[in-house]
């Protein structure tokens, strides 16, 4: 769903209608704003088929949140594609989840993981009654992680080209891969915040780790090429030892 896999999970067996609730609801994002779909919200606003004034309050809501993102990061979080369309993938995948993790939680239940394409946001405790533990991948080795976090209820976010390719792009040099860093992952207190600034990062390079050491509230793991990693000064509070 929405060119990505999700895993939901609520501990517990009586679950089952709300785990069908939000699925539901990440088909409905989809449905409005995939770009690769002709009847999708997205579509007919990029087709001239929808004015401005005529979005839909998620929508608009979306753009907003991509606007501030772009003047936050110094236009490094950009959703208009070289060729002129809309393509606010980069807000919506964190937005989804988290708007999914607001109504588990609205309906009262307080653990849970919700993960769509390796981003992720867990609430209270395992089926175990453990804290919620999740891998690092390695981006040379699919198999592998290379650090296992303890997220305690902050959203998780990786942005890298290792696995869909050059889909993030520095928007100031739009025709130049990124190339001097492989993966990038950001803690921020919810994940659509860690989305955000991951993506950002990402777009920023090398320099993106000390973006996201300047910014209160966030932790950043970052690796190279050449398989060297760098974190932020608080990351390792989120590491399992």
């Amino acid at each position: 769903m929405m060119g990505m896999p999700i895993i939901v999970d609520i501990p517990g067996d009586e679950h089952a209608g709300l785990i069908e609730q939000v699925f539901a609801g990440f088909a409905e994002v989809d449905a409005r704003f995939s770009p690769y779909r002709g009847d999708s919200e997205l579509s007919a606003l990029n087709a001239g088929r929808v004015r401005p004034e005529e979005l839909s309050a998620e929508m608009a809501e979306v753009l907003d949140i991509a606007q501030k993102m772009r003047q936050v990061s110094g236009g490094y979080f950009d959703v208009r594609r070289p060729d002129g369309d809309l393509d606010p993938s980069g807000v919506v995948k964190g937005w989804a989840i988290l708007r999914a993790a607001q109504h588990i939680a609205a309906a009262g239940v307080g653990d849970f993981y919700v993960d769509a394409g390796g981003d992720i946001q867990t609430g209270g405790h395992d089926a175990t009654g453990k804290d919620w533990v999740i891998g690092i991948r390695n981006p040379f080795a699919a198999s592998e992680i290379v650090k296992a976090l303890r997220p305690k209820g902050h959203g998780v976010a990786t942005s890298g080209n290792y696995v869909r390719g050059n889909h993030i792009y520095d928007p100031h040099n739009p025709g130049e891969a990124i190339s001097a860093i492989v993966s990038l992952t950001v803690i921020g207190p919810d994940v659509l915040e860690a989305d955000l600034y991951a993506t950002a990062a990402f777009a920023m390079g090398r320099r993106g780790i000390h973006f996201i050491e300047a910014v209160p509230d966030l932790e950043g793991y970052v690796i190279h090429p050449d398989g060297t990693a760098l974190q932020t000064s608080g990351f390792r509070s989120f590491v399992v030892q």
